[in-house]
C-alpha cells in the first residue's frame, strides 16, 4: 500500500499526526520531582549486595506483572519453577511459563546492555527492535501467530521486524505501515535522553504511550514498551529495579487501558493543545503513569522499612519451626532452627556474612551451625557468590510472601 491509498484510507501517514508528543505542567512537575527524590531514597534504605539479590525475584515479579497485563496471569511460584525448568505437563501452562521466562531474560539482557554500553539509544529503532527480537526469538511457535480480525487471517510475529500490516487495537488504529520508519525515527529524535532533572521522567511517560499508539510491531507492543520504560528509567532514577512501574500498571489495569485511550484521542477543539492528539489526554496518561510510579516506590519503601522488614523474617522462621509456613517444591518438609533468623537478619543488616561468623552469630557449635548454613543455603535463604563464600540473603519465592505482604497474590490453587 502506498502512502496516497493509507491517507485515503485514513490512515496516519504524517508524523505531524503524533503530535503533541510532550505534556509539560506543573503538576507532572511536581509529580516527577516526587518520583526522583523517592526513588534515590528507596536506592539508599538496603546494602547494594543485598538489592543486587533483590533485583533477582522483583525480575520474576515484573515478567508476572507485566505478562498479566497481556491475560498471562501465570503465578510468580510457577514462573520461579520454570527458571528451574520445572514446566508444568499442559501445554498451555507450560507455554506461558516459556513467555513469562523469556520477559525475565530480557530484563536481564536489557540490564547487561545499560552496563556495557551506558550511553546506548533506547529511543533508537535498533534497540527497540532488539528487544522484541530477543523477547519472540524464545517463544514457542504457537504463541508467534496473530489473526487478523478483519479477514481472518494468520499472520507470523517476527521477532524484530516492524510489522507489514495495518492494524487495529480497540478503537485506535495505528499508523500506516508504510509510513512506520518515519514514526519510529521521529519518536527517537523528539524521545532520546538529553537533559536532567524532572524532564526525562515526564517524557518515559509520554513517549511509553506514544511508543503503544505507534504500534510498531504485529503483537508484543505492550512488553516491549514496558521493557522500554524499564531501560529508561534505570538509566535515570537512582533506586529503579527495587520498585518497577508494571506492578502499578497492571494492579489498575482497567485505569491503564482508559488512560492509553484517553491519549489516543484526537484534539477536543482550541483549549486542548496544538497538536493532531488530544494534549488533555496526553497530561492525563502522563499524570496516572506518574502515579502509579509513586505509588510503588511508597509500597517497597514501606516494606523495606528495615524494623518491619527484620520483624517478618523473624516471623516467617518462627513459622517454619512450628511447619506453619510454606517449604520450597522438592524439598522435605522439616522444622527450621530458631536460630535461623538471626543469621537471615544479620545477612540483610550488613550484606554479606562471611561463613566464620555463623557461630557467633547463632550462638551454635560450628558442626550445627554449618548445617544450618546448608540448609538455608538449599533453600536458596541464603546465597553465596562462590563456593565457601560470604553468605548473602536470598530471596525464593516460598519467603517473598512472607517478607513482603502483598506484593503478589497469594499462591493459586492451580499451581503446577
Amino acid at each position: 500500500m502506498t502512502e496516497l491509498e493509507a491517507r485515503e484510507l485514513g490512515l496516519y501517514t504524517r508524523i505531524s499526526e503524533m503530535e503533541p508528543m510532550m505534556a509539560e505542567n506543573g503538576e507532572l512537575e511536581d509529580l516527577a520531582a516526587r518520583i526522583l527524590a523517592k526513588s534515590a531514597a528507596l536506592g539508599a534504605q538496603l546494602p547494594e549486595v543485598t538489592q543486587a539479590s533483590m533485583r533477582e525475584f522483583l525480575r520474576i515479579i515484573n515478567s508476572y506483572y507485566s505478562n498479566m497485563i497481556e491475560g498471562n496471569s501465570t503465578h510468580p511460584i510457577d514462573i520461579e519453577r520454570a527458571t528451574r525448568k520445572d514446566y508444568s505437563s499442559d501445554p498451555a501452562k507450560r507455554n506461558r511459563q516459556i513467555e513469562s521466562i523469556a520477559h525475565i531474560d530480557c530484563q536481564r539482557r536489557i540490564e547487561e546492555q545499560l552496563t556495557i554500553e551506558p550511553d546506548i539509544e533506547i529511543t533508537s529503532k535498533n534497540f527497540l527492535c532488539w528487544i522484541h527480537k530477543i523477547f519472540y526469538d524464545q517463544l514457542p511457535d504457537e504463541l508467534r501467530w496473530v489473526k487478523n480480525e478483519e479477514t481472518g487471517e494468520r499472520l507470523e510475529v517476527i521477532g524484530g521486524e516492524l510489522r507489514e500490516a495495518d492494524v487495529r487495537v480497540g478503537t485506535h488504529v495505528g499508523p500506516a505501515s508504510c509510513c512506520l520508519q518515519a514514526f519510529i525515527d521521529r519518536f527517537h529524535q523528539r524521545y532520546r535522553m538529553r537533559s536532567h532533572g524532572v524532564y526525562p521522567i515526564i517524557t518515559v511517560a509520554a513517549s511509553h504511550h506514544r511508543l503503544m499508539w505507534i504500534h510498531p510491531f504485529l503483537d508484543g507492543n505492550g512488553r516491549v514498551a514496558r521493557l522500554y520504560t524499564d531501560a529508561a528509567f534505570r538509566k535515570i532514577l537512582p533506586g529503579y529495579g527495587i520498585w518497577n512501574v508494571s506492578r502499578g500498571l497492571a494492579r489498575n489495569r482497567d485505569r491503564y487501558y482508559s488512560a492509553l485511550s484517553h491519549a489516543d484521542a484526537p484534539r477536543k477543539g482550541d483549549l486542548d493543545g496544538r497538536g493532531n492528539l488530544s494534549l488533555q489526554g496526553l497530561e492525563m496518561f502522563c499524570r496516572f503513569f506518574l502515579e502509579a510510579c509513586i505509588d510503588q516506590i511508597e509500597y517497597m519503601s514501606g516494606v523495606l522499612k528495615l524494623d518491619g522488614l527484620l520483624e517478618r523474617i523473624k516471623g516467617y522462621v518462627t513459622l517454619r519451626t512450628l511447619n506453619l509456613a510454606v517449604t520450597p517444591t522438592g524439598i522435605a518438609a522439616s522444622k527450621m532452627r530458631p536460630e535461623a533468623s538471626h543469621l537471615l537478619q544479620e545477612a540483610l543488616l550488613r550484606g554479606e556474612v562471611p561463613r566464620g561468623d555463623v557461630s557467633r552469630i547463632t550462638g551454635l557449635g560450628d558442626r550445627v551451625a554449618r548445617s544450618l548454613v546448608s540448609s538455608l543455603l538449599q533453600e536458596k535463604l541464603l546465597i553465596s557468590p562462590m563456593p565457601q563464600g560470604g553468605l548473602r540473603l536470598g530471596f525464593p519465592m516460598h519467603a517473598v510472601e512472607y517478607y513482603f505482604p502483598g506484593l503478589y497474590p497469594p499462591t493459586n490453587s492451580d499451581s503446577v
